[in-house]
This record gives structure tokens, sequence and C-alpha cells, in this order.
């Protein structure tokens, strides 16, 4: 029941979301009036909010939530629905002990337990979530891999080698196409889809590599080797035609497009299916820097988190809207990671990797929730 009722909720999201952004694409978004006001003064936890929101703090890297003691680092992460309750899953960015957490959350927000999902594993930074109720922790590190996990903590993790061998960011499940996308966390990485042999089932399959045919214009050719060894040529320089982007970070697919960040270029990339094109919907400049881990809502909203910036989360409307609807003060050596909204839409939930701290692997990372009339 658990997984039908998140699959429903998935299916929903990819009906609506994104839907007006078909015609949006061709121009950038800039900098304007948030739907939701202008920020308020920073409250108890020092987070600036619009009026009508609430924040609160839900786990401390290093102290025992729900009877478990949160990892360090926390990044990328995902909810699911739970019965009446759901659960927030987040990654750790820490070498050889990174892994996955979870925690369980009752109807009335109220914390049940905590547990680990994935354990041993390195720099776990973002991945993504699965149509059937799974979540994928990727590792950022040269020939890193992706491990579908249980976010219930039923089954063990599985390792996926067939979904390449790289410096994995974040991955994007879209069930119109039956694919995954996939972004490479390097200077010249690249943008990749995988095919699985049977949707639902990530143990076989074929990766491709996006490329360029002049202007907007791509098209997918395969990665003939998306296991290299060590001392083989790396996925992304085997085929040179391949599409570069500056160090890609979070992705998010609604609606026949694919929404993906990359760092070092400072823009939002979105990858339309349909017209086979990538174009940037966000250049910088604007209010949102340092760009990373990305979501979305139903309405079509865009959420983008600053990796450093001004500690913003800022939302990107259909309407090409830029503006901030959140802000930490006073944790300028940290960064925004893993946001993520409840199955109800009214929670969204994300970190501060290394608080005020500023701690790479330390003890410093927040997890935090913000309680309010977001737009569904």
């Amino acid at each position: 029941m658990r997984r039908r009722t998140f699959i429903r909720t998935v299916s929903a999201a990819v009906a609506f979301s994104g839907a007006m952004w078909h015609d949006a694409v061709a121009s950038a978004a800039g900098a304007g009036v948030s739907p939701y006001g202008p920020l308020g003064a920073p409250d108890v936890n020092g987070m600036a909010l619009p009026a009508g929101f609430t924040s609160r703090v839900v786990a401390r890297s290093g102290r025992v939530v729900g009877g478990t003691l949160w990892h360090p680092a926390p990044d990328g992460g995902a909810c699911f629905a739970d019965g009446s309750g759901w659960i927030y899953v987040s990654n750790s960015e820490v070498p050889l002990v990174g892994g996955t957490s979870a925690i369980k959350f009752r109807a009335d927000g109220s914390i049940d337990r905590a547990y680990r999902i994935l354990s041993g594993t390195n720099l776990n930074c973002a991945g993504g979530a699965t149509p059937w109720g799974t979540w994928l922790s990727c590792e950022e590190i040269f020939r890193g891999k992706v491990y579908e996990t249980d976010p219930y903590g039923n089954r063990g993790a599985q390792q996926r080698p067939e979904m390449g061998k790289f410096k994995h960011e974040a991955a994007a499940c879209d069930p119109d196409h039956r694919v995954v996308y996939l972004t490479e966390d390097e200077s010249d990485g690249c943008f990749y889809r995988f095919t699985p042999t049977t949707w639902g089932d990530l143990s076989s399959g074929r990766l491709d590599v996006l490329c360029g045919l002049g202007g907007d214009n791509v098209e997918w050719r395969p990665v003939p080797d998306a296991t290299p060894g060590v001392f083989d040529t790396q996925t992304r320089n085997q085929v040179s035609a391949a599409r570069r982007f500056g160090g890609g970070e979070g992705c998010h697919y609604a609606a026949g497009i694919c929404y993906f960040t990359a760092k070092g270029d400072r823009k939002v990339w979105a990858y339309d299916t349909a017209r086979q094109t990538v174009t940037a919907v966000y250049e910088g400049g604007g209010t949102l820097d340092g760009v990373d881990n990305i979501t979305g809502r139903p309405s079509g909203d865009l959420y983008v988190a600053e990796d450093g910036g001004n500690m913003e989360i800022n939302i990107i409307t259909p309407d090409r809207v830029v503006a901030p609807v959140m802000r930490l003060d006073g944790q300028a050596k940290s960064e925004i990671t893993g946001p993520a909204f409840s199955p109800d839409g009214t929670r969204l939930y994300f970190s501060s990797q290394r608080g005020t701290s500023g701690e790479t692997a330390g003890t410093g990372g927040i997890t935090y929730e913000v309680t309010g009339p977001f737009r569904r």
C-alpha cells in the first residue's frame, strides 16, 4: 500500500508539474517578486522566511534523533509516503562511511524513529527517488556508483553498476519515457540517460550520453563502456561529441522536461524530451547563486538550493520569476542540501551541510523543516 500511494503521488506530479514550462524554456528567468512575499527577520533558528511560514530543527549531525545518531555532512534527500506519515531520507557526503539515513514522521509531524538504510559507501552526495518507492544514493567519487536503497528499511541496498561508474551527483526518473537521467560533478561533466532493460529493475540496461548537434539541439548516443576499470577511458570521454556541463548538480523531471543545474556554469538547464533541446532557464546574475540541489511541485514551481551564495532556497516560477523563499544567516561556510517536500506539500525538508561550524565532515550539519502555505 505504501508504494502504491507513492506511485500515485509521483504520477500526479508528472501529469501537472512543469506543464507551463514547455513554452517558457526559450527565455531565461530573472529576479522578481516572490509569490510568498518578502523574507522577514531571522527566526530563533536563524532562518528568514515569508509571513505564514515557520521552521524547526529536526536533526543535528552527531546527535541522536529517533534513536539513531544523525550522520555528518547531510546532502541529497527525498520524501516518501508511509501510511498516514512519511519518511525523509538523507545522504552523508563523507568518505568511506557515507551512506544514507532515514527519519520516519508520524501524521502529526512528530518523529517516530530514525535508522540507517545504507552504510560503508563513499561521499554519498545527491540521488533521486524512483516511482516504485526506492532511493537512488549516488557516490561523488572517481568511478562512483549508484546504490538503490529501501527508505522503509526492509531490504538491503543494491549496487547498480550498469548506471555508470563516474563522479555521480543526482538522478531523476522519467516514467513517461522509462529512463533515469544522471548528472556528473566534473568541470567537463556530462548528462546521462539510463534505460533499464525492464522498467522498475535497474540491474541491467543501457547508458547513453547527451551529445550536441549545434545550437540547442541534442541527441543521445550510447556509452561504449559504462563500467570502466581504473585504467580505462573515463565514461565522460568515451564519446567525443558529448555535450559538456560545468559541475553537474541537482536533477528534477516533470511533464516532459528534465531540469538540472550546473554550478560551474551558474545555470539551470532544461532538457525538453519532445523537442530534443537543452536550454538555460536561469543563467545567474540574479538572487540565486551557487545553483545546486533542485526539486519541484505540481504547480510547476522549481525550488533551487544554493551551495554557498547567501544560503538561500530560491523559487523559479513557470512565468520565470526567481525569488528567495528561505535564507539562513550566520552559515556562510555551509551549503543548502536535500530539499524535498512532504507528500502533502505542506512541509519542506533540507539541510545545512556544515551548519554554523563550517566543518567539512564534522558534526555541524543541521536538518530543518519549514511548514507553510506552499503552492501545490
